[in-house]
């Protein structure tokens, strides 16, 4: 029904339009299965008039964030093996299967050194959240990603010893893959969330006091990002640049 509405719309429009099948290589979320079931809907989408069959989507979400170095690699060997047999299969059906696409920040260097993907996705890169920092990162070569994320914060009070209490809690905060970390604050604990508190665990640090400043770095940076405005973007120290976060808010 799907390949036909795409058809229809393509039609209606005058265009071409360059469809990719969605494998299911893990994260079993969206996608039809590897091997038989997505050569058959390359297929049937090739032979449509106003479609182009491009290629694979090959996404592994559930693989990225498997702490161990060694099951994050084995769980994208599957995934690599997935898409060569649907390659095979929708090759031996006369239709050019070289275009996959997928990837990530947790997995991306076993896909880029398997030979099978051409483009990777990984996104969350660019900000490095505390989740994927919880990853083990022991492959040699691999480029060790800093956090650029932060969510300004203020304690707002300190009236019990070897607690604090800042103004950034659930709203300003997702919580959904860990509490945030506290950054430059090693012994410091984000301990847990109410809507507009968080609470902090010194741990012999050095004692917090009402107005002090601090940098939390988020458990989860996608769902952290559309709870503001906008981006204020620092460079040693100053304010280069305010950009404006166009998906802030809720869906629409």
């Amino acid at each position: 029904g799907n390949v036909r509405d795409l058809d229809e719309a393509a039609r209606a429009a005058d265009v071409r339009l360059d469809v990719l099948v969605e494998v299911d290589v893990g994260a079993h979320r969206c996608g039809v299965a590897p091997g038989a079931p997505a050569a058959q809907l390359a297929q049937t989408i090739a032979a449509c008039r106003n479609l182009r069959f491009a290629g694979l989507q090959a996404y592994q979400g559930a693989a990225q964030h498997v702490r161990k170095v060694a099951e994050r690699r084995e769980a994208i060997a599957q995934a690599v093996a997935d898409v060569q047999l649907t390659q095979k299969l929708v090759r031996e059906a006369g239709i050019n299967c070289d275009y996959v696409t997928g990837a990530g920040t947790g997995s991306y260097m076993f896909e880029a050194t398997s030979s099978v993907y051409k483009e990777l996705q990984a996104g969350s890169y660019v900000f490095m959240d505390a989740d994927y920092a919880r990853n083990e990162w022991t492959e040699s070569g691999i480029p060790q990603f800093e956090h650029s994320l932060f969510v300004w914060t203020t304690v707002m009070s300190a009236t019990q010893p070897g607690r604090a209490v800042v103004d950034a809690g659930l709203k300003a905060s997702s919580v959904d893959s860990g509490m945030p970390r506290v950054a430059d604050y090693g012994d410091v604990e984000y301990l847990k969330a109410s809507d507009e508190h968080g609470v902090l665990a010194l741990n012999g640090a050095t004692r917090l006091k009402v107005g002090d400043k601090l940098k939390l770095i988020p458990g989860h940076c996608d769902p952290t990002v559309n709870l503001y405005d906008w981006y204020v973007c620092v460079r040693n120290g100053v304010v280069e640049a305010l950009w404006p976060i166009t998906a802030r808010g809720a869906v629409l």
